[in-house]
């Protein structure tokens, strides 16, 4: 008795997986007869068919008639229901065929099949038409014979979808910035009449049409293309972004961007659908944008024009200590933010008056893409040591010229903080007194015992002197044994 219990539960746990499993792919039987069908189906466990993707095709056969079977089981007071939608496949010749691992998406859900080996052998007389068939279930002899009577008319729909490539100036100035970006625009009622094709080949051809000998670009990276909600011409839309970049033109030619292309799956749709028959017909369609071109001016005549920064730039500045004694050192920092290409932010050249000296500054950058922009800031920290006391003002030091695309202007960012140089000078204290860095403030800790530089070579000699004394001991013990 308790081995016929144990043997009873273990039928059920092997059986749970089966019947947890909701929705499922089966392949029909090989090897079978040329007159016998071949089958994939999908079964449904309690639940309805809502969607579905094309069943897969299989090289040497040809896709006939399909139907559905609906099996209802009742046990302990629970209802099953489990809906069987299968797809006939006619061999059109004897022979060795393999049906590939496909995918299939069954109310949202993927489902993964391996796929197999299928022999079809020669006709028998005495087999059914299609024993594959679900007990029970049988399909009327005019669809067997005459499957092309089932055939659906598919029809051509508008997809009111477009490519476009926006640009935020018609004209910029050297070094400002244009905003690049292209969008690819479909109604969301027409969601399913396209889709993407071979996407990532194809943005990177349009990426190297976009490009500008005569530009540095700054390209935002996107790790993957999700839609936005808008709304166009009161019409709601789904908008994919597939490429954006901020373009800095270095010299007065026009920007030139050619007619770019998009080739999309594009469905036909069945004109009276069923569940029992494919509802979409594959097909392609490629979508244009307009050539465009924006046009490049000259800065301003100035006698830096050549080599000024271009942007919409603040400054931010900070001093370590505003009162210092003669020859300690002290940080000053000079930060440009805003809006513009940092990268050719150059570093100012100071101008140190007799009493301080400067040293060359460590450079920081730090670069935000956002909102089809480019901004941040780009600081400059000077080491500066006093040497004769007095009161300074940063101001004198440093000044930075930059041209102004909003104001189309020519501006100059001058630091406003003063230092306060207290004490005497001391020629003697002045190279002791500059703060090095935190390497050097850890000598007073470190053992300062000289080493030879020759030990190792005095380590490597009576290593080897160990190893021919060993080596000839052992020589001796194998000589004597």
């Amino acid at each position: 008795m308790r081995a016929l219990t144990f043997i009873l539960l273990l039928i059920l746990l092997l059986a749970k997986p089966g019947l947890a499993q909701k929705i499922a792919v089966e392949l029909g039987q090989s090897p079978l007869p040329l007159n016998q069908y071949f089958t994939v189906s999908v079964r449904l466990q309690n639940q309805q068919l809502k969607d579905y993707t094309p069943f897969p095709d299989i090289e040497g056969f040809k896709k006939s008639n399909k139907y559905s079977s609906t099996k209802t089981i009742i046990t302990g007071g629970t209802t099953t229901t489990i809906l069987t939608i299968t797809q006939n496949y006619a061999a059109l010749q004897e022979g060795a065929y393999t049906l590939k691992p496909f995918t299939m998406k069954i109310n949202g859900q993927t489902l993964q099949s391996e796929g197999m080996k299928i022999e079809v052998t020669e006709m028998q007389d005495d087999v059914a038409q299609n024993p594959n068939l679900p007990p029970g279930l049988m399909v009327p002899e005019e669809e067997q014979v005459q499957p092309e009577a089932q055939e659906v008319e598919f029809v051509d729909t508008e997809d009111d979808a477009f490519l476009t490539l926006y640009l935020d100036k018609e004209e910029v100035f050297v070094g400002e910035g244009l905003n690049a970006a292209l969008y690819f625009y479909l109604p969301e009622k027409n969601q399913r009449l396209l889709d993407f094709y071979d996407f990532a080949d194809q943005i990177n051809g349009i990426m190297q049409d976009l490009k500008q000998a005569h530009a540095w670009e700054e390209m935002f990276e996107y790790t993957e293309i999700t839609p936005e909600n808008v709304t166009v011409q009161g019409e709601p839309y789904l908008r994919f972004k597939l490429y954006e970049a901020v373009l800095y033109p270095i010299m007065a030619k026009p920007l030139t961007f050619p007619q770019l292309h998009l080739r999309m799956i594009k469905y036909k749709v069945a004109k009276n659908p069923t569940l029992l028959a494919e509802d979409r017909q594959e097909g392609y369609k490629t979508f244009y944008s307009r050539p465009r071109e924006v046009a490049v001016k000259e800065l301003p005549p100035h006698p830096l024009r050549d080599v000024v920064p271009v942007g919409d730039y603040r400054l931010q500045e900070y001093l370590s200590e505003e009162t210092v004694p003669v020859n300690k050192s002290f940080r000053y920092v000079f930060e440009v933010e805003g809006e513009g290409n940092l990268a050719a932010i150059m570093q100012p050249k100071p101008t140190a008056p007799a009493g301080l000296e400067l040293y060359p500054p460590d450079v920081q950058q730090d670069v935000t893409k956002r909102a089809g922009t480019v901004s941040g800031s780009k600081s400059f920290t000077f080491d500066v040591l006093p040497r004769e006391p007095g009161h300074y003002s940063m101001g004198e030091v440093v000044q930075w010229v930059f041209f102004n695309p909003v104001t189309a202007a020519y501006d100059t960012l001058r630091p406003s903080l003063q230092v306060q140089v207290t004490g005497a000078r001391d020629s003697d204290a002045l190279v002791l007194s500059r703060d090095l860095g935190s390497f050097y403030n850890i000598i007073k800790n470190e053992d300062n015992t000289l080493v030879s530089l020759h030990l190792f070579d005095q380590v490597k000699r009576y290593t080897n002197i160990v190893l021919l004394v060993l080596l000839a001991v052992a020589a001796f013990v194998f000589i004597k044994k």
